[in-house]
């Protein structure tokens, strides 16, 4: 019976795999024991290498594996009444294709860790070094992941594990489930989300989600305003609980306090030998301390002593059922202002059709950023008069309208042309037989595009210095406050257009114009028409990959040569 749950999960493979290290990691730990027991020496080291070798594998297996797959799949399972969906719908998913159905669940869980551990290091910016004992600080120059697995023991991994995976599920029911619960309730005809659009295009609804998560989310969340704005919702959040249930000490320290006082007052919640602990760190505390003070720029690390109240676990526990109903609320508005909006603007253009839900989260999330970001703008101008206001006005609507223009050209038609030139070189010809005519859908070649084109761009700026990273650089540095039209236009633009219309065109030109006038017959050219686009990205990647050899061996050449013409005049 165990061997038909394990092949009708379809990944038989991988669990025997995985049971099989285990079953290696136990006969491992009682081979070291008997070498231990029979004094010999060099076996036990050699076999307890071995054994941390697949200790370390499965614990990396866990943490990275098979933790976000968990995480994945409870939060589908927690979001089945949002999109009107069934454990029944999940299953027929996973029967058709489960290698691809564990991936996705896998990539959601890895972004839900990846936002959570992003949060918890903003708190640590905001709360009082020490008030998240229980997390581990990925900032602490201390911290070694690989070290933790080594040393500590199994048990012990295992009760983290499983408290990560309560604390975690806790998170969703408390964000998640229980919002679509209320949601549901109070707004009956709100949900379900409508995120099955069945049309001809192919992963339309994978790519838009791609989309969604590496385009829209980090261009909103890597935002500096916006991750000024959530430091300071928190801090205001927690300076205002910890002022109604006296819990400031505690929560943001006692450096406040301090900074406001005079000099010649003594501060009653710090000893007088502890008097610096909450100032500049590392001054007057030895070379240690300045070596941490230094390390310490990403957040604070470390611990600083506070003033316990009176009933503190009481208080504890209201500030943890005041951040729980924070936290739903937040969830609440989170899941229903932003698609709102995005429905509401959607209605002006495509009317009562059905509108794919990311499209509405998506352009409310912007609509809903602009307005804050314009408001908290117009409130810094308020104070300045009506003239620099109309200045100013002036100003930020011309670089709207050139951030308009630069949008066009290199988030509209750059991604619109690589996408199409994926979709010929690779996509087409592994999918499409010969005797089929290929269907392309420009929505879905421009957010594959978009993807690409992110791709390309960060593998240009983590590569050798050439004209388009110099170029990119460039527009990086002047940003959107001091962008220049012309020169984007000029250096960038214009040419990464060139190129993806010459890579379109001429090889289109060849096979329509050329290959008719030798006299092919049909099938050759109809196998012309579909094999030249990758035929000839063969040949140019063929030709850089020669040019670049005979460069290296022009370069040899010349070192050797003059490595003899120094030996030549040493020698003379």
């Amino acid at each position: 019976k165990i061997m038909t749950i394990i092949k009708a999960s379809h990944f038989d493979g991988l669990i025997t795999t995985i049971l099989g290290y285990i079953l290696l990691a136990g006969a491992l730990i009682v081979c070291h024991a008997l070498a231990s027991l029979v004094k010999f020496q060099r076996s036990r080291r050699l076999l307890g290498v071995c054994y941390i070798v697949v200790k370390v594998s499965l614990l990396v297996v866990m943490e990275i594996g098979l933790f976000p797959l968990i995480c994945g799949w409870w939060l589908d399972i927690c979001s089945l009444e949002m999109f009107d969906a069934t454990l029944k719908d999940r299953e027929q998913s996973f029967d058709s294709a489960p290698g691809t159905t564990m991936f996705l669940h896998w990539l959601v869980g890895m972004v839900y860790v990846f936002y959570f551990a992003s949060f918890i290091l903003l708190l640590r910016e905001v709360l009082r070094p020490g008030v998240l004992w229980f997390l581990r600080n990925l900032n602490d120059p201390d911290f070694n992941p690989v070290q933790e697995m080594i040393h500590l023991p199994i048990y012990r991994h295992l009760r983290r594990f499983i408290l990560s995976v309560v604390v975690f599920g806790s998170i969703v029911l408390l964000m998640l489930w229980l919002p679509v619960r209320i949601i549901k309730l109070l707004f009956p005809v709100f949900l379900p989300y409508n995120v099955m659009l069945y049309s001809d295009a192919p992963v339309s609804e994978l790519s838009l989600e791609l989309l969604l998560l590496q385009v829209v989310l980090p261009a909103l969340l890597e935002q500096g305003h916006t991750r000024q704005w959530l430091k300071r919702l928190v801090h205001a959040w927690t300076f205002t609980a910890g002022y109604m249930l006296d819990l400031h000490s505690y929560l943001l320290g006692d450096h406040e306090d301090e900074d406001n006082q005079p000099d010649n007052q003594p501060n009653n919640n710090n000893p007088p030998g502890r008097h610096n602990n909450n100032r500049i760190p590392g001054l007057g505390e030895g070379l240690h301390a300045a070596h941490q003070a230094i390390l310490q720029q990403g957040g604070p690390v470390g611990f600083q002593p506070y003033h316990r109240p009176i009933n503190f676990p009481l208080k504890i526990i209201l500030l943890v059922v005041f951040m729980c109903v924070t936290l739903l609320l937040a969830s609440l508005i989170c899941l229903t202002l932003p698609v709102f909006v995005g429905r509401w603007l959607m209605s002006f253009w495509m009317g009562s059709a059905m509108v794919h839900e990311l499209y509405t989260a998506a352009s409310g999330l912007y609509v809903c950023w602009l307005s804050i970001r314009a408001a908290t703008v117009l409130l810094s101008w308020m104070p300045q008069g009506r003239t620099v206001i109309m200045l100013k006005v002036h100003e930020w609507t011309l670089m709207i309208l050139k951030t308009i223009v630069v949008a066009l050209l290199l988030a509209g038609v750059v991604p619109l042309l690589l996408g199409l030139l994926f979709e010929l070189v690779v996509v087409a010809p592994l999918r499409v037989p010969l005797y089929q005519t290929p269907l392309f859908y420009p929505w879905q070649d421009w957010a594959l595009g978009v993807l690409h084109a992110k791709i390309i761009a960060a593998i240009t700026l983590m590569g050798p210095q050439w004209w388009l990273k110099t170029v990119i650089e460039q527009v990086y540095a002047n940003g959107i406050r001091n962008i220049d039209l012309h020169f984007i236009v000029r250096r960038l633009a214009a040419p990464v257009i060139c190129v993806l219309l010459l890579s379109l065109c001429v090889p289109y030109t060849i096979c329509k114009g050329v290959t008719p006038l030798l006299g092919v017959q049909p099938e050759m050219q109809m196998l012309v028409e579909r094999r030249i686009y990758p035929f000839l990205l063969m040949v140019v990647v063929l030709l850089a990959i020669l040019s670049f050899q005979i460069r290296q061996f022009k370069r040899l050449y010349e070192h050797i040569k003059n490595d003899k013409s120094v030996h030549t005049l040493i020698s003379f």
